[in-house]
């Protein structure tokens, strides 16, 4: 019983597992995104209700201050920047999670 469990953690690590194959090539940030509803108002590369990923790496490209704006625009919401349609807040995402979305977007929302 020991062995198999031992055999099965090395194929989940070496990602042989079609599973953990595909998530272990998708960026934290995408899937960290995609498991909190992001994507039903995000695209990464075009607008759907809201501005695409790259859109927003374009516009924040630059700033300094941009993790931070990011970081509360995600957990408070927000209007006006990108049009009339209001971003609902995410208060309930971990810091954690907001985080490694925001650096994710910022660096181009790549999906490899």
């Amino acid at each position: 019983m020991r062995m198999r469990g031992f055999v099965a953690a090395l194929v989940v690590g070496a990602g042989l597992w079609s599973g953990v194959a595909v998530a272990a090539s998708e960026p934290a940030g995408l899937l960290v995104a995609r498991g909190n509803a992001c994507m039903g108002c995000h695209a990464v590369d075009r607008k759907l209700v809201g501005p695409g990923f790259q859109q927003i790496a374009a516009r924040y490209k630059g700033d300094p201050l941009a993790q931070k704006k990011l970081e509360a625009k995600v957990r408070d919401g927000g209007a006006g920047v990108w049009g009339v349609i209001p971003m609902p807040a995410h208060p309930r995402m971990s810091d954690s999670d907001v985080r490694t979305v925001v650096q994710w977007v910022l660096i181009g929302a790549p999906s490899e």
